[in-house]
């Protein structure tokens, strides 16, 4: 695997994370482009921003939210299961479980 900077863990658990979204590093499509906003000179002169291509579902994802291009391709790997777990699972996905968690202690906090 590609190391990008983060701890051992969380390499990991990316690794499991893509092997449960049938997510392949072949099957990615990956550009580097310069990043905008925040970052000083660095930022200008590096090309940090990640943009990333599933080429079987046509997904794609463009993180910056990192100086390291490093972080960046780690962000955005993360971003794209978190697309396809969407996709794949719908309601069932652990986003949408959080999204259905955070409504239901709205509508609690409503009815107060």
């Amino acid at each position: 695997m590609i190391n990008f900077g983060v701890t051992e863990r969380k390499l990991h658990g990316l690794e499991r994370r893509m092997d449960n979204c049938n997510l392949l590093e072949n099957d990615i499509e990956e550009h580097f482009v310069r990043s905008s906003g925040a970052g000083g000179q660095k930022v200008n002169k590096s090309s940090t921003c990640v943009h990333l291509k599933h080429i079987c579902s046509g997904l794609s994802v463009k993180v910056q939210k990192s100086r390291s291009q490093g972080l960046n391709r780690y962000y955005a790997r993360k971003q794209m299961c978190e697309l396809l777990e969407n996709k794949l699972l719908g309601k069932e996905s652990p986003e949408a479980k959080k999204i259905e968690k955070i409504r239901k202690q709205k509508d609690r906090r409503r009815r107060r």
